[in-house]
């Protein structure tokens, strides 16, 4: 186990693996960074449809993950789908942003998109490479997780969040979602939401609520399923 508290060290289906509490998943034995769902350009997409929101979730994600890339400095850093919020994404980017991606991607040995649904064709033009699932070691890596017990897998594409209860208040965080055997990444996103882990998707991947590590501040919180109460949406719609 580590003693730093942004940073929990844990088994996953026997391989040693770190959560960071900026949301990035770093497995040592693989010298590998794994980070789900970007959804670079989620806010000009949304402007495009009217709804104006500030344009810097672009920039703003990658500067969390230039960070992380420069704590942990790892030789492989796999993008783990919807690194695109669409298509045309990239089109729509600040130069400024693009050089940024560029010299990222550049700068580590082996960088790997996976196909998500928001982005089945990534961009050849940052560099990098593409893949649908990718192996490392006995872990399994693809965006959308399988309904069923895959041991090994690492998904993405739910965007899990823990809700939990406490001293007469409810505090909700972005978390990664893992009964020991397989595991949610959190969407990484400036711009991204959150599914409660109460929710029947999560229950079709692990077959009960999973335990959550949830991202603080400046410290991961191992909270149990038990631990872990459903939005108000949930409790409605199960009555």
């Amino acid at each position: 186990m580590t003693d730093r508290p942004e940073i929990i060290s844990f088994d996953l289906a026997g391989t040693r693996v770190l959560a960071d509490a900026e949301g990035v998943l770093v497995v040592p034995g693989e010298a590998s960074l794994i980070v789900s769902d970007l959804h670079f350009e989620k806010g000009s997409a949304y402007a495009a449809g009217g709804q104006m929101l500030p344009p810097y979730d672009t920039r703003a994600t990658l500067k969390r993950l230039a960070a992380a890339i420069d704590r942990h400095a790892p030789e492989r850093v796999i993008a783990l789908g919807d690194s695109f919020h669409d298509l045309g994404a990239a089109g729509r980017m600040a130069g400024d942003d693009i050089a940024a991606i560029k010299a990222m991607v550049a700068a580590i040995d082996d960088w790997v998109w996976i196909e998500g649904n928001h982005d089945p064709q990534p961009p050849e033009e940052l560099g990098g490479r593409t893949a649908h699932t990718l192996s490392l070691g006995d872990l399994v890596l693809r965006h959308e997780p399988l309904e069923a017990t895959a041991r090994g897998e690492i998904a993405g594409h739910l965007h899990p969040c823990a809700k939990v209860r406490g001293r007469g208040r409810a505090v909700r965080r972005r978390c990664f979602a893992t009964d020991g055997h397989r595991l949610i990444m959190p969407a990484f996103g400036a711009y991204t939401g959150g599914l409660n882990i109460c929710d029947e998707a999560f229950l079709a991947c692990f077959g009960r609520v999973p335990d959550a590590l949830v991202m603080g501040r400046d410290a991961v919180h191992t909270i149990g399923a038990r631990n872990c109460v459903p939005d108000r949406a949930q409790l409605r719609a199960s009555r």
